[in-house]
């Protein structure tokens, strides 16, 4: 950034005070946005990783007395470094803040700072305090005036939050440190209603989600990140294994409204489980005939047992909302009558259509020839998509196609195949879900694409083929393939699968003026409060954002519930802090990959067992068995509870 004045940040000094504007050397390693919203400037950022100072009229002392508030009130307590030392530390500030301080407070803030710094068990204190030396080291001009004058420092205007790598990363924002805490210390129930407080699907997610947050993970610095994901199945299992019941508290809100739902998934009961959290009259409708939507149908028993998905929806049903099922919004019943008769509607369909392939005769209704997400619902409604089938080619490399050919195998088909037109390196799908079906010996032929569905007598034959290779990258980032001229051939088969994406169906909408449809063929929505065109309809989910991430999806019906409330109670649908610090934090990375983190390590992630390929292949029990308490407890004592605290002036 070329505006920044000062900047210790990420272990880079940059200081272009007394400068003309023109010689400012450029502080790279702090990306500080210009606005926090549109109109709050930011004039200086303290955290975890150093100062960065925009603006000259900031007054240094009092930011680090902000700051060290916030990192006191963030402090656990459970070790007395930096409970004890963060909070004499803050004083400090608060008495020289307020005309009161003494000649000896900065060397005793320089001496608590280190202290701390070295010797508490959490990031909090670890990290907390590394900016404050920076600003003794800096600004030693502004400490030693404001001792000086004996005058009280006002007050500026301030906005912090404290994060956390895996939680930010988390679409969400679970309070990963604390859940993952909670069992350590063997909390159980404790961490499950952390997790609850903003998830009420977490034997779900333990089980599906992509692990956006163990992607961010700083343990993966020193060794393996946590088994973030794991850990969440292991809390939601305990409970029904120990016969237990969730416990869920209702607050109405001032005014409360009738709102319907269109659709059991993941958003829908997400948005469903927090609007009657507060009072709320809640009705879904869904087209199937179970709760899930297209995680209910779209994925397999071996990855998610549906008693365990049934079993959370049921829990949001005796908070009394209401679902009424095989009732598809748009055939049965119109939405403008739901718009009629509800306060608010909330749009949560999934991607239930399939993708063509453009390919010759994937048109023409031969046997044998069926779309990935048709394939995958008549496999978990207990039929073989194609009895008279046996040789099953899949066209894709997601996730829909892995679980294709995996499902295969367990319908009893014995010659199984997936076709992807680039590398295993650019397969979008879940690279244990890839893993898994290398051990269950699905075939895969890479850089090879489809051209045409042959067929006899209506029934397929084959499938012609042709080699790729990798080009320049596409707008993906990923290498584009590029047929090899001269290189067809002929794949024999009798099932052709296409599994390469999936398509919204947003017939619903039909008469529905307002609603803006993107050229994806999504709902346009605002992307924060979810509300479209139409005050009372709103959407997320993968009907707002195309196929996506589950935990996305009911990140989106959280965001929405709370629209949604403030619609029914005549507040205005306004941006929240928290809404501006996501954005705030996107371009200020809260995990650095390349961040040396210490020499503590080498204790390996635990592993769930799983049944053995031979054995798995052929069933769709669930294939892997959950952490035993022990377990579970060993793995979150790996977490290094890497808080975040960050404040900015403005």
């Amino acid at each position: 950034m070329n505006d920044i004045l000062f900047s210790s940040w990420g272990g880079q000094v940059v200081d272009n005070r007394g400068k003309a504007a023109q010689a400012f050397k450029p502080a790279e390693q702090a990306p500080l946005p210009e606005y926090f919203k549109a109109d709050e400037k930011i004039k200086a950022l303290i955290g975890w990783y150093g100062i960065a100072l925009r603006s000259a009229d900031v007054d240094l002392v009092d930011l680090c007395r902000e700051y060290m508030r916030e990192v006191h009130q963030a402090s656990c307590g459970k070790c007395i470094p930096c409970r004890t030392g963060t909070g004499i530390m803050a004083g400090i500030f608060g008495r020289i803040c307020s005309g009161g301080g003494q000649p000896q407070d900065l060397g005793r803030l320089r001496t608590l700072a280190r202290t701390v710094s070295a010797t508490a068990k959490c990031s909090i204190g670890q990290t907390g305090p590394v900016a404050i030396l920076h600003a003794l080291e800096h600004f030693p001009e502004a400490f030693q005036a404001a001792l000086q004058s004996g005058a009280a420092v006002a007050r500026g205007s301030y906005r912090s939050c404290v994060t956390a790598p895996c939680m930010d990363a988390c679409p969400i924002h679970l309070d990963i440190p604390a859940y993952v805490e909670s069992i350590r210390e063997g909390k159980f129930r404790a961490s499950l209603d952390i997790i609850r407080q903003r998830l009420p699907l977490p034997g779900v997610v333990g089980r599906v989600c992509v692990r956006p947050c163990e992607a961010n993970c700083r343990r993966a610095n020193l060794d393996e990140p946590i088994s973030i994901k794991y850990l969440k199945r292991f809390a939601a299992d305990d409970e029904p294994a120990h016969c237990k019941k969730p416990d869920y508290g209702v607050t109405p809100s001032d005014k409360t409204g009738k709102v319907a739902i269109v659709g059991a998934g993941p958003a829908g009961v997400t948005c469903a489980f927090h609007l009657a959290g507060r009072g709320h009259r809640v009705a879904i409708f869904e087209r199937l005939g179970e709760p899930g939507g297209m995680s209910a149908v779209g994925i397999p028993d071996y990855r998610l047992p549906r008693p365990i998905l049934r079993r959370e929806v049921e829990q949001i049903r005796k908070m009394g909302v209401t679902i009424h099922y095989n009732t598809a919004v748009g055939r049965d019943i119109p939405l403008s009558q739901l718009e009629s008769d509800y306060d608010a509607v909330f749009i949560g369909i999934g991607a239930q259509n399939s993708s063509a392939m453009m390919v010759e005769g994937e048109d023409k209704g031969y046997q044998g020839f069926i779309q990935g997400i048709q394939y995958l619902l008549d496999i978990n409604q207990g039929r073989d998509p194609y009895v008279a089938g046996n040789k099953v080619v899949v066209i894709g490399g997601g996730n829909v196609a892995i679980d294709c050919v995996r499902s295969s195998f367990r319908i009893g088909k014995k010659d199984v195949h997936l076709v992807y037109r680039r590398t295993r390196a650019e397969m979008p799908a879940d690279e244990v879900e890839i893993h898994d079906a290398e051990e269950e010996k699905v075939q895969f032929h890479f850089l090879t694409a489809p051209v045409r569905v042959l067929a006899e007598n209506g029934k397929v034959t084959g499938l012609e083929c042709i080699r790729m290779k990798l080009g320049k990258p596409d707008g993906s980032g990923r290498r584009r393939p590029v047929p090899i001229a001269g290189s067809e051939f002929v794949f024999e088969c009798d099932t052709i699968v296409p599994a390469i994406g999936q398509q919204i169906d947003l017939s619903l909408l039909k008469g529905i003026d307002g609603v803006k449809i993107s050229r994806w063929n999504t709902i346009g929505v605002d992307p924060v409060t979810k509300q479209s065109g139409r005050p009372k309809i709103f959407s997320a989910g993968d009907c707002e954002t195309g196929p996506g991430a589950l935990i996305t999806a009911c990140a989106g019906g959280r965001r929405a519930a709370f629209s949604i409330d403030c619609l029914i109670n005549g507040k205005p649908l306004e941006h929240e802090e928290s809404d501006d610090f996501d954005t705030f934090f996107k371009a200020v990375r809260v995990y650095d990959p390349h961040e040396k983190v210490g020499t503590v390590g080498g204790r390996a992630r635990r592993q769930l067992r799983m049944l053995p390929p031979e054995k798995r292949k052929f069933s769709f029990d669930e294939v892997e068995e959950g952490f035993a308490p022990p377990e579970a407890i060993a793995e979150a004592a790996r977490c290094l509870r890497c808080y975040r605290i960050a404040t900015l002036a403005l």
